[in-house]
């Protein structure tokens, strides 16, 4: 069986995580999947109500099962539509800004003002 015919099963953890984050902000999503190291693509939700999720699996081929096994979830690209509607949960710019967020001599975030 080469690469291009193997089936590639979504693992069980993140579909049922997307699928309650989904239900629980609107019913329906995008899907941008952001390759981000060599065996490793981020998936970000962008659920209809703006909020985002997010979780990290192997490879591309994993990430595109990952949406298929979700039937309200679609693939996007961040664009003008994805974009204008993702709105970061408070304390987002914290979690992601590591040791940064700590820091007194850089500004507030835009929505935590």
């Amino acid at each position: 069986m080469s690469a291009d015919t193997q089936v590639v099963a979504a693992p069980a953890d993140i579909v049922k995580s997307f699928r309650s984050f989904v239900a629980a902000h609107g019913g329906s999503a995008k899907a941008v999947l952001q390759p981000v190291a060599r065996g490793a693509v981020r998936i970000t939700l962008v659920a209809e109500d703006g909020v985002l999720g997010d979780r990290v699996v192997r490879d591309l081929a994993t990430a595109h099962a990952v949406v298929e096994a979700l039937p309200d979830v679609t693939v996007s690209e961040w664009d003008r539509e994805v974009t204008s509607v993702a709105t970061p949960q408070q304390g987002h710019w914290k979690k992601m800004a590591g040791w940064v967020a700590h820091q007194t001599r850089f500004p507030r975030a835009r929505n935590e003002r």
